[in-house]
């Protein structure tokens, strides 16, 4: 007997939702403003593609390359017991030419 193998379909996540909060830090800033390149925190589950297509239509930007990192939560104290925060995920967005994000 030979099963069938069903294919499921994904719906894309909506932009909003695949960028959580732009990363203003000093080295972000100091990327951005030399190299165009922006950092965020991302959902957990996009992909380098959903993140492009995000950025380009929630800044209306080119976009020339993702890259992501998935970052570990550190152990933290919290009174008298030990705790964790969360994993995340972070993406570095290249933008192509002379194309700015304006954050402030």
């Amino acid at each position: 007997m030979a099963e069938e193998i069903q294919v499921i379909e994904i719906a894309p996540m909506p932009p909003h939702q695949v960028l959580l909060r732009p990363l203003v830090t000093e080295k972000g800033v100091h990327r951005a403003t030399r190299n165009a390149q922006y950092a965020f925190e991302i959902h957990r589950e996009a992909t380098k593609q959903d993140v492009r297509e995000a950025v380009e239509s929630l800044f209306n930007v080119r976009v020339e390359k993702v890259c992501t990192q998935n970052r570990k939560g550190k152990s933290r104290r919290y009174r008298f017991r030990l705790g964790k925060t969360s994993d995340w995920k972070k993406a570095i967005v290249h933008l192509r030419g002379d194309d700015k994000i304006e954050f402030f």
